[in-house]
């Protein structure tokens, strides 16, 4: 008996880096075998790692394509592949999701819904600060900071703005406040906020090439960016941050960029967690003891088997996990074996401001005008790329 089509469905949850990446990989194989359907809450795809360009999204008022591609010019090929909503439930038993309070049956699963902020049970942390993990956080994030810097044309002094995280993220966030132009987004004479970057206990840029943070420092010196490291937040209040020890910090306006955790709906999914709330994946990326379910990207908590450390949660590695786990539900499905998945980074790039970057690309160190070029390159080679499912140059 020939198997219902929706039910015979390959269901990819998220159509950020991973999700449309693996969406195209199991339609080129496919070929028109069985549905593949691809479940995004808004019908754009984000490009995340340029949410940090703060200056931009307040110097243009609500142009989204500058950000984000239109989901169904991306899927030309199959626009009723889409399905827009949000998913309130993953069912690995019954083999559902729930989109918008309609059951959608699979018979393969990719789950690559990406991440929100991780508040790391900080009282005041949710309430009181801004991110920019989503398109929506950024716009409003840089909307604060615009009508904070236009009061100040009336004086007041220069803003205090302090971003909390000294990942990439906040490293990235905090130097593109730092070096903006405000008085040309504006329109007045305003000026230029005092930015404070809080570190915390871990390392700054944890996990990168001691060089590379070493430039990464100079720059944001060079940016003025103030840093304060060693003291974890206790306690976001409505104008200062508590930190373990030591006098409390003031602000303005402060940005979390702290750490993220998978949705709650991932969370809750009744599958095996591993660090930090993310779904325990093995090396082929499937979700041990669940066949055809598969997790990557910010979700999955995969292993590097070379060094056992957790493979980080970049653009790059999700790419070239999609790749991966596209063939895998393939071969899942037609009984052949899988492919175990290799972490082989290419590198990193942060940018710092006013064109200048630090990165480690192929081993080498490149730092200043030419590392902010090959972060833009590869940030458009992805926008190239993206309708095909391709990989840009450098990840």
């Amino acid at each position: 008996m020939r198997a219902d089509p929706a039910e015979d469905a390959t269901v990819i949850l998220g159509a950020g880096y991973a999700g449309l990446a693996v969406w195209h990989a199991v339609h080129r194989r496919a070929r028109g075998a069985w549905p593949v359907v691809l479940v995004d809450r808004h019908p754009l795809h984000v490009v995340r790692t340029e949410l940090y360009q703060v200056d931009r999204l307040a110097a243009d008022e609500g142009a989204d394509l500058a950000w984000a591609l239109p989901l169904r010019e991306l899927l030309r090929d199959s626009p009723d592949a889409l399905r827009t909503g949000t998913v309130e439930s993953i069912d690995a038993v019954r083999r559902e999701v729930v989109v918008d309070g309609t059951p959608l049956p699979f018979r393969d699963l990719a789950i690559c819904l990406g991440s929100a902020p991780n508040y790391y049970g900080v009282p005041g942390a949710e309430e009181r600060t801004f991110s920019v993990y989503r398109l929506s956080h950024a716009r409003k994030l840089a909307q604060a900071i615009r009508d904070l810097e236009s009061r100040r044309a009336q004086g007041g002094g220069a803003p205090r703005i302090v971003v909390v995280g000294g990942g990439t993220t906040g490293v990235e966030v905090a130097a593109d406040i730092a070096t903006a132009r405000w008085s040309k987004i504006v329109g007045h004479d305003v000026p230029s906020p005092e930015v404070l970057l809080v570190v915390g206990r871990l390392p700054f840029l944890d996990g990168l090439a001691v060089r590379l943070r070493t430039h990464a420092r100079q720059l944001l010196a060079r940016a003025a960016v103030r840093l304060d490291e060693g003291r974890n937040v206790t306690r976001v209040a409505p104008d200062h941050l508590e930190l373990e020890r030591g006098d409390p910090v003031g602000f303005d306006l402060c940005v979390w960029a702290a750490g993220n955790q998978p949705a709650a709906v991932v969370r809750t999914a009744g599958l095996p967690l591993g660090r930090g709330g993310r779904l325990v994946v093995g090396p082929t990326l499937e979700v041990p003891d669940h066949p055809g379910i598969f997790a990557l990207g910010d979700v999955a908590c995969l292993v590097d088997a070379r060094t056992g450390a957790p493979v980080p949660a970049t653009a790059q590695a999700a790419l070239a996990e999609a790749t991966v786990a596209g063939r895998n539900l393939v071969a899942r499905r037609r009984g052949r074996l899988l492919q175990e998945f290799v972490y082989r980074p290419k590198g990193a790039l942060v940018e710092i401001g006013l064109g200048q970057a630090s990165g480690e690309v192929a081993g080498l160190t490149v730092w200043g005008r030419s590392a902010s070029t090959a972060k833009a390159l590869v940030e458009k080679g992805h926008r190239l790329t993206a309708p095909r499912g391709g990989k840009p140059p450098g990840l």
